[in-house]
C-alpha cells in the first residue's frame, strides 16, 4: 500500500511505497529533504475497505469553452458550389467566369487529350457565351527528372 502526502514547502504530492515511513526523501520539485510521514492504521485500513468494492470514480472535472466570435458574423464561412452551366442558361442569370485548362492536366496513359477537354468544354459553355480565349505557357518541374519544362494551356473566359 501506498503513502500519499504533500510536500510541506511546495504542495506537491508526494506517493511512496509504505515500507519507506519514517525515511527521509527529497522532494522532486523544490528538493526540500522531507521525513515520509507513518501512515496511521485506521486510516489505512479505511483507504483500504473503500478502494476494494470497485474502481473509484475520479472526480468529474469542470471544463469551459469558450466560443469563438467573429467580427462578421454575417458573412458566410462555407461556401456554395457554382450552379451547374445548365442550370444557369436556364435562369438567364449569366456572371463571368473563368476556365483555365493546362495541357499537364489533360495527359492520361500517355495520351495527349488536351484539344479533346478544351473542345468539350467549349460545346458545353456555347460560342455566344464566350468571352475570350488566351493561351498560356508556364514552367513545371518535371518529378522524375527534376528539370524544369516549359508547357501550354489555354484560359476560358465565359458567361455562365
Amino acid at each position: 500500500m501506498d503513502i500519499s502526502f504533500k510536500c510541506p514547502t511546495c504542495d506537491q504530492e508526494l506517493e511512496v511505497d509504505a515500507s519507506a515511513a519514517g525515511s527521509t526523501i527529497e522532494c522532486p520539485s523544490c528538493s526540500t529533504v522531507i521525513t515520509v510521514p507513518v501512515a496511521e492504521p485506521a486510516l489505512a485500513v479505511l483507504a483500504a475497505a473503500v478502494a476494494q468494492p470497485g474502481p473509484a470514480q475520479p472526480p468529474k472535472e469542470e471544463k469551459h469553452f469558450a466560443v469563438p466570435m467573429h467580427e462578421h458574423a454575417a458573412e458566410a464561412l462555407i461556401q456554395k458550389p457554382n450552379r451547374p452551366l445548365e442550370v444557369v442558361a436556364k435562369d438567364g442569370d449569366k456572371t463571368t467566369r473563368i476556365r483555365t485548362f493546362k495541357r499537364s492536366d489533360c495527359v492520361e496513359v500517355g495520351k495527349d487529350r488536351f484539344d479533346e477537354f478544351v473542345s468539350a468544354f467549349l460545346e458545353k459553355v456555347g460560342q455566344t457565351n464566350i468571352v475570350s480565349i488566351a493561351p498560356i505557357t508556364y514552367t513545371i518541374q518535371d518529378l522524375a527528372t527534376r528539370q524544369l519544362m516549359n508547357d501550354y494551356g489555354v484560359v476560358i473566359v465565359y458567361k455562365g
